[in-house]
């Protein structure tokens, strides 16, 4: 097994722990709503207790999600740079072979 091949089987364990860590943040999310949804009746108020709440629930994981998608951009980022690295440092040994 070549490093590329090793590099691109730890890409995808990362990706799917990401995938795993969003969905478990979506399916907490809907727990919570459904709490909400269970103490607080739906009083068609636009911007009541209720709502407020719910908002706020879906603000969180919004920026849950996009701090996840960030740190996984900068992890591929960081993965490919060092990539690069070890790409050249073998080109540069294989031409003064």
């Amino acid at each position: 097994m070549t490093s590329i091949e090793t590099g691109s089987g730890s890409a995808d364990r990362v990706i799917e722990s990401f995938h795993n860590a969003g969905n478990t943040a979506l399916e907490s999310v809907r727990r919570f709503l459904d709490t909400v949804n269970g103490v607080f009746p739906d009083v068609s108020a636009n911007n009541g207790p209720r709502q407020q709440i719910i908002d706020s629930a879906f603000k969180m994981t919004e920026e849950l999600v996009g701090t996840s998608t960030q740190l996984a951009q900068r992890i591929v980022k960081a993965s490919q740079d060092a990539l690069g690295e070890v790409d050249k440092r073998a080109g540069t040994l294989s031409d003064r072979s």
